[in-house]
């Protein structure tokens, strides 16, 4: 688990130097004697953490097999044998879940909501459980374990920042066409975390701060956030925005039609470069950055063409959001687990640069991200809200 330290030198220190610097900091994090379990379900794996205030002090991971996932079903049916996996792994660490304060879990594609803290509530819950768009996806696992140990021990259970968060202003919603609104769905989660770190190492007021946040991994998402609210950000899984390693980003409107039409895909085979077939997939035939920079660095010319239009459409809508912003940018900060790459940062520093400075956040806190958001609300310093659907 990494937590690096912002600065420009970041996009030239290595991973190691980042781990340092997260051990040093966290070293010096002052620690409350809240107890939080955090939960992030993912499609074969679920990540779990146990925080005695800012501290991590148990990180695991529970592994599923392709196999096993099918032979459980659907996301929703496989609720209870990877729930009875995560209380076997914790009793083994002697982990007793009796002493957690509270209870968070990974929030799933419900409906349109504002950034915040949620209590876990019967309407929560049955959308997490019914809503096409959640029960399809393994993240809404977390807010279903969250609750049923939150009730189990009688201690408050949240999910906090899902990926449907909708701050954005009415103008952005607009499109050339009057049936097609622009939907919001991005990494919100780490976004506003990285966002929060950003203004605590150099003591700003989250509230009244605007930056760009780009997370770049298998889906990139590049926000605007004025003043601790995304205004404006690409939709990453519509289509919309830079191309990923697994996603097309935006493309040619009339191409995509012909494509439709000529009888040559299926309707899930096209639905699938949006999420998973497009980006270095369909270029390079690997979803891993890597493989990709290495063959780059060895000299593969097509490698380094796909590398660096990677790189200069992340910088192309970075320029975007600063015109959203209208020039008034703190920093713009780079994360996800493609901001380790070196060459990539570098690439879109040198494009963007002259906006603001920028800071390097590599990897993806996430269970960081679930419990501070816990604890916030623990402390009194944010209230939860309620989902209202």
């Amino acid at each position: 688990m990494r937590r690096p330290s912002c600065g420009y030198a970041a996009l030239f220190a290595g991973k190691q130097r980042a781990d340092l610097v997260f051990k040093q900091q966290r070293e010096c994090t002052q620690i409350d004697d809240q107890r939080v379990l955090a939960i992030n379900p993912g499609s074969t794996s679920t990540k779990i953490g146990v925080f005695e205030g800012e501290k991590l002090v148990y990180e695991g991971v529970v592994r599923h097999t392709a196999e096993e996932i099918a032979a459980w079903g659907g996301v929703i049916a496989q609720a209870p044998m990877r729930m009875k996996l995560i209380r076997e792994l914790l009793a083994k660490e002697n982990i007793d879940l009796a002493t957690m304060d509270a209870f968070v879990g990974r929030g799933g594609i419900v409906r349109p909501l504002k950034s915040g803290v949620y209590t876990i509530n019967e309407k929560l819950l049955d959308d997490l459980y019914h809503l096409p768009s959640a029960s399809r996806h393994a993240s809404a696992l977390g807010g279903i374990f969250a609750h049923e140990l939150g009730e189990e021990y009688g201690k408050p259970c949240f999910i906090a920042d899902p990926v449907v968060v909708d701050e954005r202003n009415d103008i952005a919603r607009v499109t050339g066409l009057p049936d097609v609104e622009r939907t919001c769905v991005f990494h919100c989660l780490n976004i506003k975390a990285t966002a929060r770190k950003y203004c605590k190492e150099h003591e700003k007021d989250y509230n009244n701060t605007n930056l760009i946040v780009a997370h770049m991994g298998g889906g990139i998402s590049v926000a605007a956030s004025e003043k601790g609210v995304v205004i404006d950000v690409n939709d990453a899984i519509a289509g919309e925005g830079p191309f990923s390693p697994e996603r097309t980003g935006s493309i040619p409107m009339k191409l995509v039609l012909d494509m439709c039409f000529s009888g040559d895909y299926t309707k899930e085979q096209l639905y699938g470069f949006c999420s998973k077939t497009g980006g270095f997939v369909a270029h390079m035939g690997t979803n891993s950055a890597l493989d990709v920079e290495n063959a780059m660095l060895a000299g593969d010319e097509k490698a380094k063409m796909v590398f660096e239009a990677l790189g200069y459409n992340v910088a192309k809508t970075i320029g975007e959001m600063a015109a959203v912003l209208k020039g008034n940018v703190e920093a713009i900060l780079l994360t996800g687990g493609l901001a380790y790459s070196k060459p990539l940062c570098k690439y879109i520093s040198d494009m963007v640069s002259f906006i603001a400075p920028i800071c390097v956040y590599p990897g993806e806190s996430e269970l960081d991200a679930l419990a501070g958001s816990a604890i916030r609300v623990l402390s009194g310093e944010e209230d939860a809200k309620e989902y209202l659907g």
